[in-house]
C-alpha cells in the first residue's frame, strides 16, 4: 500500500502551494516538491516547521508516514 503523501494533501486542502511552502521554508521548489512526492522526506525539526506554517499538528505527519509496525 502506498504512504499518503500528508504535506500534499494538507496544502491542497489549504490551497497552497508548494512553491508558497518552499518561499516560507528557504527552500529550493525542488526539495519541496520531493517531499510532495515522497521522493524524499524532511527531517523532524522541518516536519515541525512546516507543521507551524500549516496549523497542523506535527504528531499528525508523523502518524501517517510512520510505516512501522
Amino acid at each position: 500500500m502506498p504512504k499518503l503523501n500528508c504535506i500534499k494533501v494538507v496544502l491542497v486542502e489549504q490551497q497552497k502551494t508548494g512553491k508558497w511552502l518552499a518561499e516560507q521554508m528557504g527552500k529550493s521548489t525542488c526539495t519541496v516538491s520531493k517531499w510532495c512526492s515522497n521522493t524524499s522526506q524532511p527531517d523532524l525539526a522541518t516536519l515541525d516547521k512546516i507543521a507551524t506554517l500549516l496549523n497542523v499538528n506535527s504528531k499528525f505527519y508523523r502518524k501517517r508516514n510512520d510505516t512501522r509496525k
